[in-house]
């Protein structure tokens, strides 16, 4: 299906080249080797940061967490009918199990017809939520900015999605040539793999961006659960002042700390992100972004920050790499301004100081390949944040369902088989809705009142209004402008042997939940401070059952699946799609 794809045999090869490449640096980490435990060196000039995730303590028994990030999908834009497919002749069948429980979705809503969007207000692009095929999986991109987002709300009437994100695909498979295509979804009989997932492990049916607009505030989000504290390092960013003397991001500008950056527009975020309050605690994590190696060479001969990958699902090429949504990036304490390479295999997901200065290059940031060949070196980090290539996130206009779960089912098809699945879990989430039409609505959290950009209640208004609803107070007292919040309602789902079983969570929380889990999992239940929303998201735990009896063979608790149709198989073929 795709111009590189490549064997198991393949994957295991560019690992393996990978790790003689790279030097294992197993004395100046000081690890054993065979039992990967610390072995105690630590001084200020000597700082060993290569304990293994095993040996430390963690609140529950989750000692390796992976936040796959995708992009741009609604909840409703997932799960409109779920577990309920509507299966027709020659589709891939979805059949749910028994005693599934309700979500909170457009079925169960009543809002499939004579849906508030079907009306004069919303132009030609009128009508009621449709179902989309499998054949119809390449459409276009919505409009997912800050502003037209929130008008599409209405204030709480949900009513005016077409008229504000929609856009329509102009030709080809699966055109609807309005606005109105703002309001399709997809079933259990195209997304299946993420429905199978639903079904085996644990999803919220109440998870949001923290606040509206496109994917750098989620990226942000996902890390610092922080917006403002922006600052232009080259031209204007798409950003707002936040009442305070400061900026906040509410649009997609590159990280100034990044070689793929734009050359005419650029901006850093201050203060903190989790990737700072790990290094300080002496945890392994990475960045694995796919197209973040500018070392190689595609099959069609691209490199740098211009390789692509030919996709016959969206019949194109796309550029693997997408600086604005490389999330650590965006701060200097934490980017990789040159992508450059880790100095071994044992060295990613670790910070080695000597004499003051940090001795890998890579700090943390590396290519989806590198995740691939630490974990087969046994070089599992503690955390892991993933984002695939370009064709594979599943943004709609440069991917598609059917590409994202090819590359999620891969990856998590991997983990399963690897000893360290029994304390493993996964979550699967995503930057922005898109656009995409969902339901559901809750009043801010978050108030903002820009003049301009805010518009959830009135001109100018996200909340009541200063006098009539407290909002959140920064420094100055005022409220920060730019964080209107939540935004729109994602995916979430959560894949572990510690999962619970066909759950459906309807406990509110967030992008910053993720955050959240990593700080009271392993941090003590640490906050970023500085108005990150850490502090007021909630907490996923309701999605675990830690009480499961796991005395047997973890392997029991997998799910894998075929990653082109999504459906169950009793062995998934050793098979990676690499560069």
């Amino acid at each position: 299906m795709k111009s590189r794809l490549l064997t198991t045999a393949a994957i295991v090869a560019a690992a393996s080249a990978l790790a003689c490449t790279l030097p294992v640096l197993a004395d100046d980490f000081g690890r054993d080797r065979d039992h990967g435990h610390d072995q105690g060196r630590d001084n200020d000039h000597d700082r060993d940061h290569h304990r293994h995730p095993h040996d430390i303590h963690t609140e529950t028994p989750i000692k390796h967490l992976v936040i796959i990030f995708n992009e741009n999908r609604s909840f409703d834009h997932y799960f409109a009918t779920y577990p309920n497919a509507a299966n027709p002749s020659g589709s891939i069948p979805f059949v749910p199990k028994p005693h599934t429980p309700k979500v909170n979705n457009l079925a169960n809503a009543h809002l499939l017809v004579n849906n508030p969007n079907n009306s004069a207000a919303n132009g030609t692009g009128a009508t009621d939520p449709f179902r989309l095929d499998r054949t119809q999986a390449n459409t276009r991109s919505q409009n997912h900015s800050y502003t037209p987002e929130q008008q599409a709300v209405d204030n709480g009437k949900e009513d005016l999605f077409p008229k504000f994100t929609g856009r329509g695909t102009a030709g080809g498979a699966g055109a609807f040539g309005t606005n109105g295509q703002v309001m399709g979804y997809f079933d259990g009989n195209t997304t299946t793999a993420f429905w199978n997932y639903a079904q085996h492990f644990a999803m919220s049916d109440n998870a949001w961006t923290d606040t509206f607009g496109p994917s750098t505030q989620g990226a942000l989000a996902v890390i610092s659960g922080q917006t403002n504290g922006a600052q232009n390092i080259v031209g204007t960013s798409a950003s707002i002042a936040d009442g305070q003397g400061g900026l906040t991001l509410i649009g997609d500008t590159d990280p100034a700390y990044d070689s793929c950056s734009s050359t005419s527009s650029t901006v850093l975020m201050t203060g903190k992100n989790i990737g700072d309050l790990l290094n300080d605690e002496r945890i392994s994590w990475g960045s694995f972004m796919g197209g973040f190696d500018l070392t190689l060479k595609n099959a069609n001969g691209t490199t740098g920050c211009a390789r692509t990958t030919f996709s016959s699902n969206v019949n194109g090429t796309i550029v693997d790499y997408s600086p604005h949504h490389a999330w650590f990036q965006y701060y200097k304490s934490t980017a990789n301004p040159t992508h450059a390479r880790p100095s071994s295999v044992d060295a990613i997901g670790h910070t080695y100081e000597k004499g003051g200065k940090t001795v890998d290059p890579a700090n943390h940031a590396y290519d989806l390949e590198d995740f691939y060949a630490a974990v087969k070196a046994g070089n599992f980090p503690a955390v892991s944040y993933i984002k695939m290539s370009a064709y594979q996130d599943g943004h709609a206009g440069n991917s598609d369902p059917l590409d994202e779960q090819v590359g999620n089912v891969e990856l998590i098809n991997f983990l399963q088989k690897q000893p360290e699945w029994r304390e493993t879990a996964v979550i699967i989430t995503y930057d922005d809705s898109d656009g995409w039409y969902d339901h559901q609505y809750v009043a801010p959290k978050t108030a903002s009142y820009d003049p301009t950009a805010d518009q959830v209640n009135g001109p100018g208004l996200c909340g009541l209004g200063p006098q009539k609803q407290p909002a959140p107070k920064g420094l100055s007292g005022k409220p920060v402008n730019g964080r209107c919040g939540p935004g729109t309602r994602i995916p979430f789902i959560v894949v572990s042997p510690y999962a619970r079983t066909n759950h459906v969570s309807s406990t509110y929380i967030s992008q910053a939940s993720v955050v959240r889990f990593i700080e009271d999992n392993w941090l003590r239940g640490q906050r970023i401070g500085g108005g990150s929303f850490d502090a007021s998201s909630g907490s996923i735990m309701d999605l675990f059952d830690f009480d499961q009896d796991h005395s047997h063979d973890y392997r029991t608790d997998a799910l894998f699946l075929d990653p082109t149709s999504g459906t169950a198989i009793t062995s998934p073929p050793d098979e990676h799609h690499h560069h």
